[in-house]
């Protein structure tokens, strides 16, 4: 007699039990029971096996890339380098339109690299603007040109910073602290997370830490200080000015009605000229008591050096880098000139 066949809960349950042993010596958790395997199973059925849904990849974000230059073998510098170089007597106003046109100084950069000018050299460098009307579209209108001086030099040129424009009286030699400015080490690309001080960088730039959203706590005449802002140097030679017979005065006078007649023939009222000539000879005197100060002074700074700081003095060099031509750019070709202002005088080269 025939045994029976099986059901099919019970075949069920055997294979249950079946992969319940084989999984028995793979589990850490112990084993379970045929009949709570087919309970999960059951449920899992009745359920439904949920899936999780894969989470988007982000998109990879590309920013440009500064472009490093291989500076001695030793630091890497980025394209930022002459933006480093605070413009010194730039109005604060005007500081966001030097940034109106994407200006190209790579050759300032090449200058430092291997086979440049500079290369190997200490070198300190200041900017400044220079205004001038050029062509920009098609339409004529005032352009601020950012230059970058570099001075050549085993020592910082001076810690002090002039003040004096035409508006202003009297010239002031300051502390560059007093005017929050100090001569920053370059930090290239490579070495910005690194200390200062373990760095053998030869580059370095005026930087100011004065903030322009503290400005408006400032009085006037401080905020105008920066605007009259000059690089100062305490030359070895001679101001090309320094014999100049023209001496620029202003009489304060407060005139009557003149006609138009007067005023054709520049004349003075009776009663003012004597006190003109007075003025102008006062003016004189001070003018000559200034150069006669001015070459006492050099003349004892030049007896105080010593000779490796004299040394250092008479041999630095001046280089003034203009932007480079680019279709994005004004053509400044004719516009550029040696001059820095009245302490530096006249670059020995212009790039």
């Amino acid at each position: 007699m025939r045994k029976p066949r099986a059901s099919l809960a019970s075949k069920k349950r055997k294979a249950l039990a079946a992969a319940a042993r084989e999984e028995e010596g793979s589990s850490s958790g112990g084993s379970k029971s045929p009949e709570e395997l087919q309970k999960e199973s059951n449920k899992g059925a009745a359920r439904g096996k949920r899936v999780k849904a894969a989470k988007p990849k982000p998109e990879t974000e590309y920013l440009p890339e500064k472009r490093n230059m291989d500076v001695n073998n030793s630091f890497c510098m980025q394209e930022d380098l002459w933006q480093a170089a605070f413009p010194v007597g730039t109005e604060w106003d005007n500081m966001d339109k030097i940034r109106e046109i994407n200006w190209d100084f790579s050759n300032l950069e090449n200058a430092f690299e291997e086979g440049g000018e500079l290369y190997g050299k200490t070198v300190y460098m200041f900017g400044s603007t220079e205004a001038q009307m050029l062509a920009v579209n098609g339409q004529e209108k005032v352009v601020l040109i950012p230059i970058v001086v570099a001075v050549v030099s085993p020592i910082p040129p001076s810690d002090q910073i002039g003040i004096k424009s035409v508006q202003r009286e009297k010239e002031e030699i300051l502390p560059m602290k007093t005017m929050k400015m100090a001569w920053i080490p370059y930090i290239p690309l490579e070495n910005r997370q690194s200390q200062v001080d373990r760095l053998k960088t030869q580059i370095f730039t005026m930087g100011c830490t004065q903030r322009r959203s503290a400005l408006r706590h400032l009085k006037v005449e401080r905020v105008k200080q920066y605007d009259y802002c000059l690089p100062y140097l305490q030359s070895l030679k001679a101001d090309e000015d320094e014999d100049d017979t023209v001496v620029n005065i202003m009489f304060p006078l407060e005139p009557p009605e003149f006609t138009d007649s007067l005023i054709s023939e520049e004349t003075l009222p009776e009663d003012k000229k004597d006190e003109f000539k007075e003025y102008v000879k006062e003016q004189v005197r001070e003018r000559r008591k200034a150069q006669r100060q001015a070459k006492e002074a050099r003349k004892k700074a030049i007896e105080d050096m010593d000779p490796k700081t004299r040394a250092a003095f008479e041999n630095m060099k001046f280089y003034k880098f203009y932007p480079v031509q680019t279709p994005d750019t004004p053509d400044i070709s004719k516009v550029k000139v040696a001059y820095i202002n009245r302490y530096y005088g006249k670059a020995h080269f212009v790039r």
